[in-house]
């Protein structure tokens, strides 16, 4: 009864883990839209796709964060995601936009990752799937 109870364990745990890593790389950042598409319907059941230029505007409006600070997408990305940006702590960080980087939004835990970091930076809250395929869509409107 023990054994089965582990090997039960076991094959959830690799279940899991096998359908994490599908999701885990989005073979394109149209995949990844698709993934926040379908959770932008969840979150608002009148969603009706996303926009570039709504993503654009996200990407350059100042917010004034606690700390007094206005602060924007384009404070470290600069205000053309074609270029190189700089962090705080004056690292590099490689252009945004998906023309001048195409390895962007390929990766669903990387994206999620900085997301979550830079949406509590700018926002001080999380980032609606709306916003986040709204931007994305920007980058990828680039030329």
């Amino acid at each position: 009864m023990r054994k089965n109870i582990m090997l039960l364990g076991l094959l959830s745990s690799l279940l899991s883990s096998a359908l994490f890593s599908v999701n885990v790389l989005a073979a394109t950042p149209q995949e990844l839209l698709k993934q926040y598409e379908a959770q932008a319907k969840q979150e608002n059941p009148s969603f009706a796709g996303f926009s570039a230029d709504r993503g654009g505007v996200f990407f350059k409006t100042e917010h004034t964060h606690s700390t007094g600070q206005q602060v924007s997408c384009a404070t470290c990305h600069t205000t053309d995601p074609r270029k190189q940006g700089k962090s705080r702590a004056n690292k590099v960080i490689e252009p945004m936009a998906i023309i001048a980087n195409p390895q962007r939004f390929t990766d669903t835990a990387k994206v999620e990752k900085w997301f979550s970091r830079n949406c509590k930076d700018v926002l001080e809250r999380s980032c609606t799937a709306q916003e986040k395929g709204d931007y994305i869509q920007y980058l990828i409107s680039l030329k």
